[in-house]
């Protein structure tokens, strides 16, 4: 793939409104601020955009994080396309979430946040599809709790969208379901949580790097980590938190990891998003999920990772089954790359042809896609 090129950056926008928003597991926020960013424009029909879900730790500015999707030779070509992110509420890069004030009492939300879903986050990117006067997406395309997104519009606005594709995505396991967990506990057990209503200036940060370290584990795989430290020593020197010598250059490189991930993140956003992540199911709302299914109209990619173990391909695989049992116009390809559940991350330049092959309404996509043996860094979902 050539040299990525520079997408054309229309803005970052914010959009508020008073009226209440209420959530699926009860409870409502008054008033909701989105805070959302658009490349491109829309074409005088405004049937051309794509919605493009970020995962746990992303934002709506999807070049930062997605930047070999974009260009002629990327999935998504803005001289063609809009691409419009969307900060998920809940998040803290500007949509409401536990960092924001609550109207009722003039201070933050903090620990008092109320939970929220897959359905409510998809349900406030509509807000902002109909402020934008979108009646209908050529595709809403996301990764990991993105790809749960994608899913999630493909069920509740089948009308809504031609194109559904998502990376990486199924209800979690038991055992993701436990890594969940065991990051929020890290969280939690950190004496400066103070039951979630910390001093800004005084975050939990290392229970929110060690839950980020944890992630980081789930994220990558056992190969990849062979490859890339195998049993070498870490010759950085002692960790922030001072452990003595005698580390691995892996706990150097989830140190790393962790640490810098504190700097732009919030732990109340971090729980409020896994939980999110823990909750999707798509027959929530629903009679079952067969009778979910058979709410879909668009065309629908599947795409599952050899390597991945937070979301592995046999479930994909197994979504995909249950798709097309229940009607739906479904294919899947999977991605053969070592990088895990990152992979649609590291690996963009590889999977972005086949997402540009099926915004271009081909569906004669291939059943697998090898990843080049080159190791990558990539900075987790």
């Amino acid at each position: 793939m050539s040299a990525v090129l520079e997408p054309t950056f229309e803005g970052d926008f914010t959009f508020a409104r008073d009226e209440p928003f209420r959530l699926a597991a009860g409870g409502e926020l008054r008033g909701v601020t989105l805070r959302y960013a658009l490349y491109g424009e829309l074409n005088a029909r405004r049937d051309n955009a794509i919605l493009v879900c970020h995962a746990l730790s992303g934002s709506a500015r999807v070049a930062d994080w997605w930047p070999q999707m974009f260009g002629h030779e990327g999935a998504f070509d803005i001289t063609q396309y809009c691409v419009i992110g969307v900060n998920v509420i809940g998040s803290c890069y500007g949509s409401t979430g536990p960092a924001s004030i609550n109207p009722l009492t003039g201070d933050l939300y903090r620990e008092t946040f109320p939970l929220v879903s897959i359905p409510d986050m998809v349900r406030a990117q509509k807000v902002i599809l109909d402020h934008l006067g979108i009646e209908r997406l050529h595709a809403v395309v996301g990764g990991s709790i993105g790809g749960m997104q994608a899913l999630q519009w493909a069920v509740d606005f089948n009308e809504c969208i031609e194109r559904c594709i998502a990376i990486g995505a199924t209800p979690l396991s038991a055992m993701g379901l436990a890594l969940n967990h065991l990051q929020r506990q890290a969280i939690q057990n950190d004496p400066l949580w103070r039951g979630g209503s910390y001093d800004i200036d005084e975050p939990p940060v290392k229970g929110l790097a060690l839950a980020r370290a944890i992630a980081m584990c789930s994220y990558k795989s056992a190969k990849l980590f062979s490859e890339r430290f195998d049993r070498r020593p870490d010759r950085s020197g002692e960790d922030p938190f001072g452990t003595p010598d005698g580390r691995f250059d892996v706990a150097g490189y989830l140190d790393y990891q962790g640490t810098s991930f504190t700097g732009r993140f919030d732990a109340n956003t971090y729980l409020v998003i896994s939980k999110a992540m823990d909750t999707f199911e798509l027959a929530s709302g629903y009679a079952s999920e067969r009778e979910a299914l058979r709410e879909i109209g668009a065309d629908v990619l599947l795409v599952g990772i050899s390597s991945d173990w937070l979301f592995p391909a046999d479930d994909v695989r197994a979504l995909y089954k249950r798709m097309k049992l229940a009607g739906v116009e479904v294919d899947y390809t999977e991605l053969k790359s070592s990088h895990g559940h990152d992979s649609f991350l590291a690996d963009a330049e590889v999977i972005a042809p086949i997402i540009k092959a099926h915004l271009a309404k081909s569906l004669n996509v291939p059943t697998t896609l090898e990843a080049p043996r080159a190791l990558k860094v990539s900075h987790g979902s």
